[in-house]
C-alpha cells in the first residue's frame, strides 16, 4: 500500500487471527497506542525520541487482531492529542480526501485519513475532546466515541483520564457495525427510540449546516419516529467552560512533568494550550469538576435509558488548510459547545455524514445512554444503508 494521505507515521503489517467477525478487513491505529516492537510517538518528535519500543500491544488494539483484523501500520495525531485540527507542526497535515483544501480534523487525523481516502476498511482512534467525532464530521465518514470506559485504554497514552475514550473510523455502516461487535458493542435495532433534537445546539451552530443536515433528521425520524425538540442546556458556553477547565486541568496532572523536565518544542496552539493548562488553580478545577457533575446527572436524567440527542457535530466544514492560528481556536472554542455534552458526561456519540456546507462535508450526530454504544452503532448502520 502507498500512503497518498500522509495518514501513517509507521507502516508495517501485522496480521490478525484467521478468523473473526473483522477478517478480511485492514486497519490503521493512532499513534498513543502501544504495538509491540514499535515506537509510540504520541505526535510528538520528543517523546518519540524518549521512547523504546514497545513491550506489549494496547488491549484495544489486540481486541481487533483477535477478531480478525489485519493492522498495517500507526497513523498520525496531533502532538499529544491536544488539538482538534490535524495539522502537527512536526509531521504535517494528513489529506482530507473529501475536502483537500480543508483540515481533516483531529487528533485522530491519520486514522481519518486513512479510513476516508481507501487506504485501510477501518482505523483506530481516540476521543478525548472530539478527536474522532469532529475529524468524521470534516472528512464524510462514520466515527465513534464509545462510553466511557467501555474500552479498555491500558498500554495508550492518556490525556485527560476521566474524558478519554476509543473510537474508529469507517466509511461503510455494517464495517462499522462490526468493528463494534469486536469489542462486544452488540444491540438489536431500536424498534422506537425517543429521539430529541437539541434545538440549541443546532442554533449553535448555524443555518447553512442546519439546512445541510435537513436530511439526515428527516431520515431518523422517518425510520425511528418524529422527534421532540429540547433545550439541552441553559447556556452551552458555560458548558465548554466547565470542559475547558477540568479537561486542561487533567492534562497537566498527566503530563505537566514531562512538560517541564521535557520542554518539549509544541507547535502553535499545542503550546499555548499546555501553557494554559499550567494555570488552572486546584479551586477553579473543583469548581469545574463540581459543574460537570450536575451536568452529568441532567444528562443521565435527560436521556434515560431510551433517549437519543440528535445534533450537529461540527458549527461548519472543517476550516481551510490556509487559515490562521487564530481563526482556527475560534472555530475550536465553537465546535467545543458541540462536543462537550458527551464528553462531560461520558456519553457515547456517533457522527453519521449527512450533507455538505461550501462543498465540504458536515456530520450529523446521535448522542446515547451510557452503554447504549451497540443500539448507537445499530441505528448508523441503519440510517447509512443504501
Amino acid at each position: 500500500m502507498r500512503d497518498t494521505a500522509n495518514a501513517f507515521i509507521d507502516m508495517f503489517t501485522l496480521d490478525g487471527a484467521t478468523d473473526g467477525v473483522l477478517r478480511g478487513l485492514t486497519f490503521g491505529a493512532k499513534d498513543l497506542f502501544d504495538v509491540a516492537g514499535h515506537i509510540t510517538g504520541c505526535g510528538s518528535p520528543d517523546k518519540a525520541a524518549a521512547a523504546a519500543p514497545a513491550a506489549a500491544t494496547a488491549p484495544a488494539v489486540a481486541a481487533l487482531l483477535d477478531a480478525g483484523g489485519r493492522l498495517v501500520g500507526k497513523t498520525h495525531t496531533d502532538e499529544i492529542a491536544y488539538s482538534l485540527m490535524g495539522v502537527n507542526a512536526h509531521y504535517g497535515t494528513p489529506l482530507n480526501s473529501a475536502a483537500p483544501d480543508r483540515v481533516p480534523g483531529g487528533s485522530s487525523s491519520g486514522s481519518v485519513a486513512a479510513a476516508a481516502a481507501g487506504l485501510v476498511d477501518f482505523a483506530l482512534g481516540s476521543d478525548t475532546g472530539g478527536s474522532v467525532r469532529l475529524p468524521a464530521s470534516f472528512c464524510g465518514v462514520l466515527g465513534i466515541r464509545t462510553s466511557h470506559g467501555a474500552i479498555d485504554l491500558d498500554l495508550a497514552m492518556p490525556l485527560a483520564p476521566s474524558f478519554d475514550t476509543a473510537g474508529w473510523f469507517a466509511r461503510d455502516g455494517a464495517i462499522f457495525a462490526r468493528v463494534g461487535a469486536a469489542y462486544g458493542m452488540t444491540a438489536t435495532l431500536p424498534a422506537r427510540p425517543r429521539l430529541l433534537r437539541a434545538s440549541d445546539a443546532f442554533a449553535r451552530a448555524g443555518a447553512a449546516t442546519g439546512d445541510a443536515l435537513a436530511g439526515g433528521v428527516a431520515a431518523a425520524q422517518a425510520r425511528f419516529g418524529a422527534a421532540h425538540d429540547i433545550t439541552l442546556a441553559a447556556d452551552l458556553s458555560a458548558w465548554r467552560e466547565c470542559f475547558r477547565v477540568h479537561q486542561a486541568g487533567e492534562i497537566w496532572r498527566v503530563h505537566g512533568d514531562w512538560v517541564t523536565a521535557a520542554n518539549p518544542a509544541f507547535g502553535p496552539g499545542v503550546k499555548e494550550r499546555f501553557a494554559m493548562a499550567a494555570g488552572i488553580t486546584d479551586a477553579a478545577f473543583a469548581a469545574a469538576a463540581a459543574r460537570r457533575f450536575e451536568i452529568t446527572t441532567h444528562l443521565i436524567d435527560v436521556l434515560g435509558d431510551d433517549g437519543f440527542l440528535l445534533l450537529p457535530t461540527s458549527p461548519g466544514p472543517a476550516p481551510l488548510k490556509s487559515t490562521g492560528e487564530g481563526e482556527l481556536d475560534a472555530f475550536r472554542t465553537a465546535a467545543l459547545e458541540l462536543l462537550c455534552p458527551a464528553g462531560l458526561a461520558g456519553l457515547p456519540q456517533v457522527s453519521l455524514p449527512a450533507g455538505t456546507v461550501d462543498g465540504a462535508p458536515v456530520g450529523l450526530s446521535l448522542i446515547g445512554p451510557p452503554g447504549g454504544d451497540g443500539q448507537l452503532l445499530a441505528m448508523a448502520e441503519a440510517l447509512t444503508a443504501p
